[in-house]
Formats: structure tokens, C-alpha cells, sequence
């Protein structure tokens, strides 16, 4: 039996498990779109949070779980007689080869940015009627990833930077326009600013290939282990953080630095 024929054997294994479990379990049996919302999101963070450690074993396991989640909504989807597993596979394989004409079909690309502008086009043109480019961005993503996402939307039909060298006098302009607020002291104007200073790091981020989510989680995990360094150098000391001078702290954050 090949990886692929014992992979669709679990996939059959798990839709029985599913349906065994809607029947006997009472937690399962009360569990609906709404309640499962909140838990996929969960899963979905600790999924990332595995593949930002590295833990291959962890990822497996997560991956484990949003399968379940994918599942349940689809047997939920197949109790309201709107859609069942079947549909649900049937969409994102006819999506997929829609979307990949340079693989599917006869059409040539130049590399990956043409197929991320292709990819855009596809999707206006497979909606009926007219569609807003932005209109698929989900309005609950986290800030920074909605940010990247949008600059990545408008990218693909054309409205983007014609070098990407020419985003670093817009942060500039950006900065400037914050400093001017602050000196003013306007509370409203400079969360505005600031949020433009924001979109044009994140845009920066995206034209020079860097996931602005993953490096601000880097830095993120830096601080974390700079900082419990010099919490416990601190208390080895026989000190408390609240008794020393900053001078102090940025010594032993100075030695934490060289650990990295």
C-alpha cells in the first residue's frame, strides 16, 4: 500500500470517527460553526506556533487537529444538506487547477511573481459580477497580517511600488509626518500616523521578501529570553529589577546580547 492509499484510508477513517462521535458524544452532538469558531482560531495559533519553533512533532500533531476542525464543519455542513466533504474536496481541487494555468493549461509565467498576479486576476474573473479586490481580506485578521495581505491584494492587479528601493522615502515621509504630530501633542492624529508608519514598514517588509509577522515574532522571543536572562542574573545578585537603576539592567541586557 503506498503513503498515498494509507493517507486516504485515515482521511475515510477520520469521517467515520466524525460520524460515530455526532451520534454518541454528547460534547460533539452540541458543538455548531459558532462554537467550533473560536477553538479553529486557537488551533490555528498553535500551529503556528510550532512552526515558529521548529518542532516538527508538534506540527504534525496540529495539523492533526485543524483536520478535525475541517472535518466537523463539513459533517455540520452535510447535516444542513448545504455541503459535504466531497464539496468541499471538489472546490479547492477544481480551484487549484483553475488557478494554475501554467500548470494545467498552456500558459507560461516568468516565476512566482507573475503567478501571484495571475492568481489575483483568476479569482476577479472566476466571481460572477464585479468583485472589490480588497473584498476577500477577512475583516478579523490580525492587524499586521490583514496589512501584508491587503498590499499583497492591490500587488497583484499592478498597484505597487516600480521599484521596491522607492518604499524607504515613503517611510521617511511617514516618520516625518508622525514627528510633526507628536511635537503638537494630538493624541488622534498620532495613533493615525502612527498606523501609516506601520502599513509602510510592513509594506517595506513584503517588497524585500521579509513575513513581517514571523520577524516581529522573532524579535518577540529575543526579548523574551534577553529580558528572563536578565531576570535571573538579577536574582542570583540577591537583587530585585524594581531596585536597580536602568544603567543597571542594560549592563546585564548588554551580557545577554553577547549570549545570543
Amino acid at each position: 500500500m503506498t503513503d498515498k492509499e494509507k493517507s486516504c484510508k485515515e482521511f475515510r477513517k477520520l469521517l467515520d470517527i466524525i460520524d460515530e462521535l455526532r451520534v454518541k458524544c454528547p460534547w460533539d452532538m452540541k458543538q455548531t460553526n459558532e462554537s467550533l469558531r473560536k477553538l479553529t482560531i486557537e488551533e490555528t495559533y498553535e500551529l503556528a506556533d510550532a512552526i515558529s519553533s521548529g518542532d516538527d512533532g508538534a506540527i504534525r500533531s496540529e495539523l492533526g487537529d485543524l483536520m478535525l476542525h475541517i472535518v466537523f464543519y463539513a459533517k455540520i455542513g452535510m447535516e444542513k444538506n448545504l455541503f459535504s466533504m466531497t464539496d468541499v474536496l471538489m472546490g479547492i481541487n477544481e480551484k487549484l487547477v483553475y488557478r494554475h494555468p501554467h500548470v494545467f493549461g498552456e500558459v507560461t509565467v516568468s516565476g512566482a511573481s507573475e503567478v501571484e498576479k495571475n492568481w489575483e486576476n483568476l479569482k476577479i474573473k472566476e466571481n460572477s459580477g464585479y468583485k472589490p479586490v480588497l473584498s476577500g481580506v477577512p475583516s478579523t485578521l490580525p492587524a499586521i497580517i490583514k496589512a501584508n495581505r491587503i498590499q499583497e491584494k492591490v500587488r497583484g492587479v499592478g498597484f505597487d511600488w516600480e521599484e521596491r528601493s522607492q518604499i524607504w522615502d515613503k517611510v521617511l515621509e511617514e516618520l516625518t509626518e508622525l514627528k510633526v504630530e507628536i511635537d503638537k501633542h494630538n493624541t488622534a492624529s498620532i495613533e493615525s500616523e502612527l498606523g501609516d508608519v506601520l502599513f509602510s514598514i510592513i509594506n517595506a517588509s513584503r517588497l524585500y521578501g521579509i513575513d513581517p509577522e514571523a520577524a516581529l515574532e522573532k524579535t518577540n522571543r529575543k526579548f523574551i529570553k534577553r529580558f528572563n536572562y536578565l531576570e535571573q542574573e538579577t536574582l542570583l545578585k540577591g537583587k530585585s529589577l524594581h531596585d536597580m537603576s536602568l544603567d543597571e539592567m542594560n549592563e546585564i541586557w548588554d551580557e545577554a546580547k553577547k549570549q545570543d
